[in-house]
């Protein structure tokens, strides 16, 4: 999963060079990286560009070779080059536990300079360590809010946001009685089930895992979210003509943006195409069971570093710079995300030009809960939340059965995990 995820097409990598050391005595670093563009326009290959001109004037003796494909592919590419013997220097994509657990990445003190390890925000640090050792490095982050549709909800009568699960529902239904097609956008299609699966867990006291980070899937808490969700909401007509189980993330962005949906759970990144399409929105802290839930969810994107080449000083010298507050704040600016460092954070609550991501980074610093991505056994388990969440909210789902048999794959994957360990 992704902070972003927003490429949905394969963009041809940009080169910059050949990726090996050169006879000069030169290093060549090869990083592999995600796009956060959704067309060649936006692609962040422009940015790793610039970037590693500007690197290069200091350090011309490190040269930088980088790769850049859709989110729809990059995790495969890299997999298949470390497959193949031919890892590359640096990934930046969405999972580092795997790599982590066969040994084949530096661990972050490794690398990284000490001001630049203390700047990362910790609990996005410590959400980057495998058996209490860090080797994923967040990348960029971000939250979730509550957005909805400042148009529909006057038209209905609705007066604020909701802030609790009933009014969710009060206000769905003074929506649907005004014909509007989705009052409330429910994606638990495959694109990012995990997502909103977790952030109904959240509001419900639950989540994926319990404090000693063991899956604790089939909580009651859970299971009475996805209950709630299936009588009232789902079974009440309240979440559109499509089936959940099948609508995906980008659907509901889609349908948010051309005025069709009253309200959704979304990321920064909905701004941006809500105000390309004229939509008149705001945003609120997720709702929970009685107010406004006490957590929310956060998600990063890890770039990691591969032993394969040899090349730690070198890598550690680029990282120290890709994590420079000016780079960092670039970045993020540009594509609407979150900071992943306290001086690039600090420097975007001072800056009024970023005020509409002040809502969202607030909680990234002190309540965001992230993914169990530490687990080896995460990346398993999320493709079956992805392919079996949805029946549990459809007419005659069971919540408790399909929450129990997610929780026993998870089980079964866990211990597979350790003992292949």
């Amino acid at each position: 999963m992704t902070a972003a995820g927003a490429a949905t097409t394969a963009l041809a990598p940009v080169l910059t060079g050949c990726g090996a050391d050169t006879p000069g005595g030169d290093t060549r670093l090869k990083l592999v990286a995600a796009d956060y563009g959704d067309k060649e326009a936006n692609s962040s290959r422009k940015y790793w560009e610039g970037l590693v001109r500007e690197f290069q004037k200091q350090h011309s003796k490190i040269k930088v070779d980088v790769e850049v494909y859709s989110w729809t592919e990059v995790d495969k590419r890299v997999a298949d080059m470390v497959a193949k013997g031919k890892a590359p220097d640096l990934a930046q994509i969405g999972a580092y536990a795997d790599f982590a657990a066969a040994g084949k990445l530096y661990s972050a003190d490794q690398m990284l300079s000490i001001p630049t390890q203390a700047d990362i925000i910790a609990s996005l640090a410590k959400a980057g360590e495998v058996h209490r050792v860090q080797y994923g490095i967040p990348f960029v982050s971000s939250t979730r809010l509550l957005f909805f549709n400042k148009k529909l909800f006057a038209k209905a009568g609705i007066a604020k946001a909701p802030e609790n699960w009933d009014e969710i529902q009060s206000a769905a239904k003074k929506l649907h009685a005004i014909g509007v097609k989705i009052p409330f956008g429910l994606p638990l299609g495959p694109e990012e089930a995990p997502a909103e699966t977790m952030m109904w867990m959240l509001s419900a006291g639950g989540g994926y895992t319990d404090q000693n980070g063991s899956y604790l899937i089939d909580s009651p808490e859970n299971v009475k979210a996805f209950t709630w969700l299936r009588d009232e909401m789902v079974g009440q007509g309240l979440t559109g003509p499509g089936n959940p189980a099948r609508t995906n993330r980008q659907d509901v962005f889609d349908a948010f943006c051309k005025g069709e949906v009253g309200m959704l759970n979304g990321h920064p990144t909905l701004m941006q195409q809500a105000q390309a399409g004229h939509i008149e929105f705001d945003m609120a802290p997720l709702p929970g069971i009685k107010g406004p839930s006490k957590s929310t969810m956060g998600v990063a994107d890890w770039i990691m570093a591969f032993k394969k080449n040899g090349h730690r000083d070198e890598i550690g010298t680029f990282l120290d710079f890709i994590f420079s507050k000016d780079n960092v704040l670039s970045f993020t600016t540009q594509y609407k995300l979150l900071p992943v460092t306290t001086s690039a954070a600090d420097a975007m609550e001072e800056s009024r030009a970023n005020s509409d991501l002040w809502q969202f980074l607030k909680p990234l610093r002190q309540a965001a809960e992230l993914y169990p991505v530490s687990k080896t056994s995460w990346a398993s388990v999320s493709k079956t939340v992805k392919e079996k969440i949805g029946a549990a909210v459809q007419k005659g789902g069971d919540p408790a059965a399909v929450l129990g048999e997610i929780q026993r794959e998870a089980n079964a994957t866990e211990l597979a995990d350790r003992s292949d360990r």
